[in-house]
């Protein structure tokens, strides 16, 4: 799906730089007073080639602007050939048949009306002539809403805005986007769907296309994609359209948005700086609920395996001194042997067989301070004598259906399972009541991952006719505002914490916690611990404020040969190591034991594992009180606890390059090592900041200059900055907890 020229980006960008070229050209083209048009704030500009948008308090910076060649807005008729495809489903081809296409727009008339303006005039096609209508109207001081339509064919079914850019003009956001943070030279569609298993790494993608039906996918896609950026010239804009989008960023002067709709609508977005143009897209998207104390208290330690295993893990993890704030134990429902291992029932009810005595576990861990977390999803499973919820969401029609009224059945790997139809008002009832019936009243739980989201069939049937290429993107948003309402209607809306990997532009307004989804136990960009941090550095940029990922990572990969089980992707103790160091300096730490536990490295499968959980589970700890400060800051403006350094520091053009570095806040440098047999990373040290090393307090490095730091196991490459007011209450924090 994309097209990647790096060479586009170069470290003469920044956004001082681009300031500066927006003056000259105004200075240079000055714009008559009868061709600026205010609306609130903004000014809409008449052209040469077509429109300009400025702010008041800025009027020299453009907000945004049409395509040099005139060519800004174009309708067309098409229909659309989408496949689902996967195992499990949740991906999908989209093929586009253009029929006819209007272009070429005339500027015939700019009317101010109501603090609204309407530019009107023709496309032109092989048709002949058609009426379209821009319309802008100030949302909010810092919002510029704009929609455009067409009139005379109501055939027409997409709508493309082409704008002007830059060739050294950096993209991001676009919501968890996970192998490139500058989207220059690709191509991405913003649609909900399986990130897959590979991404484009090299054999491992080919392989499981072919084992999983071409689940093995491309870097450009998400579960949890937004039509939303920020750009390094300071631009922000998104759309407010659920339907299938792309945004194409392969050409060096222009950008194009493209949405399967009759009408585009969106808005142009003015900020200062990166953090204040966050601000304003997250008072439409939403921002995130505090996070409650109990998570701050340690690690969250997923373990599986029924009462037994998991006591004996937790006795481990105990006696090693590791600070605990919950378990999260996704087979509490019981499990079955498939063709990828051990998977769920899906049938959201507690299996006391397979975890006998399990109040007195949630007991025990209520009493040590930690809590119980667990796992649902939006399916139920079909499997005779696991299907009690199935059968009774059937029997009163709270299933998406086919055209021929029976349950759609959606493919997992030898299983197939019904999805929840969350269009329908009286199902998503009854799914809160199992949420707060099962889940928090027998189970007694804290916490869940919220899984899946993804896998809405575009031809499916909902309720009250509801359109599913509507619903497709908008069904995670809607998964999340369930759980949202279940917590807050049993009272616990402050103290239960949900985990979604899927969403869409306002699922932060409802989720409490994202995570990055199923990335492998590998080293690489494409879909291992690389991606946990790009990830991280995007999602924030578009409202996923409170983001983690699965420590160690979850996909692995074995064959069986001669009787035996040979592991051909799983996780070394270095690199589950390397993560662990990694996720302490995040929102949440939480473990996972993979796909396949018995090959790849584990919590206690070596001293060494054991004791480095201990030491990084006492920093997660330690960073508690700042930490508690970066999330309050996030429920308040939006602001991501994790950050790429360009939010703070837009006037350097060396941060723009950066991909695997990070701000834990505005005060601690995190370099993670992202590769094996390395003790040693170059780091960044931005201009106009200085930096000492966390673990030593020694000056580190030179504002504005690259320099290759120490970073052995256990001590990882983490500054803090001079001067911050933070310094005290972080070494403080971090002393008291023994992790310093």
């Amino acid at each position: 799906m994309g097209v990647r020229r790096r060479d586009l980006f170069t470290l003469a960008a920044s956004a001082a730089i681009a300031a500066k070229l927006d003056r000259r050209a105004a200075a240079q083209s000055p714009v008559p007073a009868e061709d600026q048009h205010p609306v609130g704030d903004f000014i809409v500009q008449r052209v040469r080639n077509g429109l300009r948008v400025t702010h008041r308090r800025n009027p020299d910076r453009a907000l945004w602007e049409s395509a040099a060649d005139g060519n800004f807005i174009i309708a067309e008729k098409a229909t659309a050939d989408i496949h689902a495809f996967g195992t499990p489903e949740g991906s999908y081809t989209i093929r586009d048949k253009v029929a006819a296409a209007y272009g070429r727009p005339s500027i015939d008339a700019i009317d101010s009306a109501s603090g609204s303006l309407t530019v009107s005039g023709k496309l032109h096609g092989e048709g002949g002539p058609l009426d379209y209508k821009l319309t802008f109207e100030a949302a909010a001081p810092a919002h510029l809403r704009f929609q455009i339509a067409c009139a005379g064919d109501p055939a027409i079914n997409r709508i493309r805005l082409r704008s002007a850019s830059t060739v050294d003009e950096g993209f991001f956001g676009f919501g968890e986007q996970l192998t490139y943070f500058n989207q220059k030279g690709n191509i991405l569609p913003i649609l909900v769907q399986e990130h897959g298993v590979g991404r484009g790494r090299p054999i491992l993608t080919q392989t499981i296309d072919v084992l999983a039906k071409g689940g093995g996918r491309d870097p450009y896609v998400t579960e949890s994609p937004a039509p939303h950026f920020i750009s390094s010239r300071l631009r922000s804009l998104f759309l407010e359209n659920t339907q299938y989008s792309v945004f194409d960023m392969r050409r060096a002067e222009t950008f194009e948005i493209k949405v399967w709709s009759g009408t585009m609508t969106g808005r142009i977005l003015y900020g200062e700086t990166p953090l204040d143009l966050i601000e304003a897209y997250t008072e439409y998207a939403g921002r995130m609920r505090v996070l409650p104390d109990w998570v701050h208290g340690g690690v969250i330690a997923g373990l599986m395996g029924g009462t037994q295993s998991v006591r004996r893990k937790l006795d481990l993890i105990r006696q090693a001194g590791a600070p605990l704030a919950g378990l999260w134990l996704q087979d509490w429902v019981g499990v079955r042997i498939t063709s990828a291992g051990t998977q769920l029932w899906w049938n959201w009810q507690l299996d006391e067989n397979y975890y006998p005595q399990w109040r007195q576990l949630v007991s025990d861990l209520e009493s040590s301070g930690a809590r119980m977390m667990i796992y649902i999803n939006p399916f139920l499973t079909t499997t005779e004598g696991h299907n009690s919820l199935f059968k009774e969401a059937q029997a009163n029609g709270y299933l998406v259906k086919k055209a021929d009224g029976t349950p759609y059945l959606i493919k997992n790997t030898d299983f197939f399972a019904a999805l929840i139809d969350l269009a329908n008002p009286q199902a998503r009832t009854w799914i809160k009541g199992v949420i707060k019936n099962e889940l928090i009243g027998k189970a007694g739980a804290s916490g869940w991952m919220a899984d899946f989201g993804e896998a809405l069939p575009f031809d499916g049937k909902l309720a009250g006719d509801a359109a599913p290429d509507v619903w497709h993107n908008r069904f995670p948003e809607e998964w999340a505002k369930v759980h949202r309402e279940a917590i807050e209607e049993a009272g616990r809306g402050d103290d239960i914490v949900f985990f979604n990997r899927s969403g869409f532009t306002q699922s932060p307004k409802f989720s409490t916690l994202f995570w990055l989804g199923d990335q492998t136990e590998t080293w690489d960009q494409f879909d291992g611990i690389k991606t946990a941090v790009v990830g991280l550095l995007s999602g924030g940029v578009s409202g996923f404020s409170l983001l983690h990922s699965d420590t160690g990572g979850y996909v692995t990969l074995s064959v069986h040969a001669g009787g035996r089980k040979i592991p051909v992707i799983r996780r070394s103790d270095e690199l589950f190591q390397r993560w662990m160091e990694l996720n302490a300096f995040t929102a949440v730490f939480r473990t996972h034991e993979g796909l396949d536990p018995t090959i790849g490295a584990q919590i206690d499968g070596s001293p060494a594992n054991l004791a480095h959980l201990t030491q990084f589970a006492k920093v997660y700890k330690g960073l508690a009180t700042y930490r508690k400060r970066l999330v309050a800051d996030a429920a308040a403006r939006g602001h991501p606890v994790v950050r790429h350094p360009f939010l703070h520091y837009p006037d350097d053009p060396n941060t723009l390059s950066l991909r695997y570095q990070f701000l834990l806040g505005p005060d601690l440098m995190v370099a993670p090592v992202l590769n094996p047999g390395m003790d040693t990373v170059e780091v960044y040290f931005p201009a106009g900041s200085e930096w000492t090393d966390l673990w030593t307090g020694a000056d580190a490095g030179t504002a504005g200059s690259f320099r290759r730091m120490p970073a052995p196991l256990s001590k990882p490459a983490v500054f803090l900055r001079k001067g911050a007011s933070s310094a005290d209450e972080i070494r403080t924090g971090l002393q008291s907890a023994g992790a310093l």
